[in-house]
């Protein structure tokens, strides 16, 4: 029976106590952070010795070695990883086997118009490509995290089938009394009744507002069909000039009774609902009454008493 020097067994033991140690927590809590990309299709060598090179474990063959022992087999990801302080190399395998890799964040708040969103997502910082102008009102706002050096394309088909699904939901559950005939029709009144919204807590009752004046063959008359036309949803900046109100365009929802062609923004959740669900009531106008929400009058004569007490606001505050 061969028997190893004692030298040698404390050898061993010790390079054993060391590698465990390694796998469990090599870093100390203030060390720094380090960020490693593994590309696609990366062995686990190629993972092991870019781990090495960036400093986030002091011996890549070991690494493999221990991987091979306690890794359970599972396959890494690709994408990029944050080696956080006091992190072991056990730690670190179990993330990319998981593909939690460092993120970013982009919110799409209600209401913001197709232009912007492109333009939203074309500035964030670590993300691959560029995308164009999405159709309008195909995108649900909301906010989205997507992986570093993940395709902007890849998070705006996301923030869409985000508005397919949500859609569908929604669309289950309307009730009687929507006016809205098609899934179209509902992202469309419903862009308008998020861009009319000024208060939340308005939605339904504008939306039952709007129900009321197509039910009734009326004109919806709102501002921001007006405006869309001239900026696609960006803000105006100026009066709505006579010659925008007179503009038969397939907007301008002063010029013909019925929806616009199209949707003017993208509507959350909430105004979607609002217009599948509206509130049953016998409202026909509105007007600002200075507080961030409306006024609402049920007959051309209480609008414009309505209409008189915010031209006197805007005259008292020198609007």
């Amino acid at each position: 029976m061969l028997l190893l020097p004692a030298a040698l067994v404390a050898v061993l033991l010790l390079s054993g106590l060391w590698a465990l140690q390694q796998w469990r927590a090599p870093t100390p809590p203030d060390a720094p952070a380090i960020e490693v990309e593994i590309p696609r299709g990366a062995s686990l060598a190629r993972a092991a010795a870019l781990l090495e090179d960036a400093g986030a474990v002091s011996d890549a063959r070991l690494f493999r070695l221990m991987t091979r022992l306690f890794g359970g087999g599972r396959a890494i990801q690709h994408g990029v990883y944050e080696v956080r302080p006091g992190e072991g190399w056990g730690a670190i395998l179990a993330r990319m086997q998981r593909g939690d890799t460092l993120t970013v964040r982009v919110t799409i708040p209600e209401g913001m118009p197709s232009i912007m969103v492109a333009e939203r997502l074309n500035a964030m910082e670590r993300l691959e490509g560029m995308v164009e102008t999405p159709a309008e009102g195909s995108i649900l706002p909301a906010t989205y995290e997507a992986k570093v050096g993940e395709s902007r394309a890849a998070v705006m088909a996301r923030m869409q089938k985000a508005m397919d699904a949500e859609l569908d939901r929604l669309w289950e559950r309307r009730t009687a009394r929507a006016v809205v005939k098609t899934k179209e029709e509902a992202v469309i009144l419903a862009s308008i009744v998020e861009k009319e919204s000024g208060l939340a807590s308005e939605r339904r009752r504008i939306a039952g507002l709007y129900t009321n004046r197509l039910r009734a063959g009326m004109r919806l008359e709102a501002d921001p069909t007006v405006i869309y036309p001239v900026t696609r949803g960006k803000p105006l900046g100026r009066r709505i000039r006579l010659s925008e109100l007179r503009a038969d365009n397939g907007y301008n929802s002063y010029r013909r009774a019925g929806l616009p062609i199209g949707p003017i923004a993208n509507p959350g959740r909430e105004s979607l609902a609002a217009v599948l669900d509206p509130e049953p009531n016998d409202y026909l106008f509105m007007v600002a009454d200075g507080s961030g929400g409306h006024a609402f009058a049920r007959t051309y004569a209480e609008h414009q008493a309505n209409v008189a007490r915010w031209r006197a606001f805007r005259a008292e505050k020198g609007i």
